[in-house]
C-alpha cells in the first residue's frame, strides 16, 4: 500500500469520497420517506415483495458498504491507528445498539437485531483484518456473494442445513428463509461488496489517486458535508421523518 502523498495531510478527507457517500443518502431517504408515507397510508406500496422496492434497497445497501470499503482502504493508507479505528468502530456499534432499541419500541414483533449498522460492525472489524490481501480482496469477495447462493443449494439437498436457519446464526447470512425483521444485512453475501470497496478503493489510491483527491464541483459540496455526517444523519433521519409525518396525520 502506498504511504500518504506528502502533499495531503494524513488525516484529510476525500471530498469525492463524501460526495458519493452524500448521493447514497439522498437516496435512502427518498426510499424511507416512501417507506414512512406508505406506513402512514399515503402511498400503496409492498416494500418486502415489490422488485421496484426491494431492488432499490439492495442498490442503497450495496452502494452504503461499497463507500465503507473505499474509506478503509483510505484509512488504510493514511495510517490510522488501531485506537482511531476502535473509537470509530465503537460509535458505529452504539449507533446499532440505538437502532435496535428504537425499532422494538415500534415495531416489538419485528425489532431490528442484525441490520445495516451492526452488519457494517462486524464487516468493518473484517476489513480491517483483511486490509492487507490486496488483489485476493476481488476473488475473496466473489466468494462471499456466491456462498449464500451455495447455502440455498444445501438447503436443498440436507435437512441439516436448517440449523443456519437458527436466530443465532442469522448474523451469517445462509439462511433459507428471511428473518421477521425491519432490517436485515447480515455478513453474507454483504461483506463481498465492502471487500470489493476496499479492493478498488487500494486499486484507485495505488494507480489513480488523483480521482479521489479531485475537488468536487461547489454544486456538490452540501452532499459532501452530508457523507461526512452519515452515522449522525442516519440516526436522526427516520425519527424526524415519522415525526413530521404524524404531526401532518394529526392535522
Amino acid at each position: 500500500m502506498p504511504t500518504p502523498s506528502p502533499s495531503r495531510n494524513a488525516s484529510s478527507r476525500y471530498e469525492s469520497l463524501d460526495t458519493l457517500r452524500g448521493a447514497a443518502i439522498v437516496w435512502m431517504t427518498l426510499f424511507h420517506f416512501s417507506f414512512d408515507l406508505n406506513h402512514f397510508g399515503y402511498i400503496k406500496a409492498d416494500f418486502y415483495a415489490d422488485p421496484f422496492w426491494t431492488g432499490q434497497r439492495s442498490a442503497i445497501v450495496s452502494l452504503f458498504l461499497f463507500c465503507a470499503g473505499l474509506g478503509q482502504a483510505v484509512a488504510v493508507q493514511q495510517g490510522q491507528s488501531w485506537s482511531r479505528f476502535g473509537r470509530r468502530w465503537g460509535q458505529v456499534a452504539l449507533a446499532a445498539l440505538l437502532v435496535s432499541v428504537g425499532s422494538f419500541a415500534m415495531y416489538p414483533q419485528s425489532f431490528i437485531y442484525f441490520g445495516v449498522l451492526h452488519g457494517l460492525a462486524l464487516m468493518l472489524i473484517v476489513a480491517r483484518l483483511t486490509a492487507r490481501c490486496g488483489v485476493w480482496l476481488w476473488p475473496m469477495g466473489a466468494v462471499a456473494l456466491m456462498l449464500p447462493w451455495a447455502a440455498a443449494y444445501l438447503h436443498a439437498g440436507w435437512p441439516g442445513a436448517e440449523v443456519l436457519n437458527a436466530p443465532v446464526l442469522n448474523w451469517l447470512g445462509l439462511i433459507s428463509r428471511k428473518p421477521i425483521t425491519e432490517d436485515y444485512v447480515p455478513l453474507l453475501p454483504w461483506l463481498g461488496v465492502m471487500w470489493w470497496g476496499l479492493a478498488a478503493g487500494a486499486w484507485v489510491l495505488k494507480s489513480r489517486p488523483r480521482w479521489l483527491a479531485r475537488p468536487v464541483a461547489p454544486s456538490m459540496r452540501p452532499l459532501a458535508v452530508l457523507g461526512r455526517w452519515s452515522l449522525s444523519y442516519y440516526l436522526l433521519h427516520q425519527p424526524l421523518l415519522m415525526s413530521v409525518l404524524v404531526m401532518i396525520n394529526r392535522v
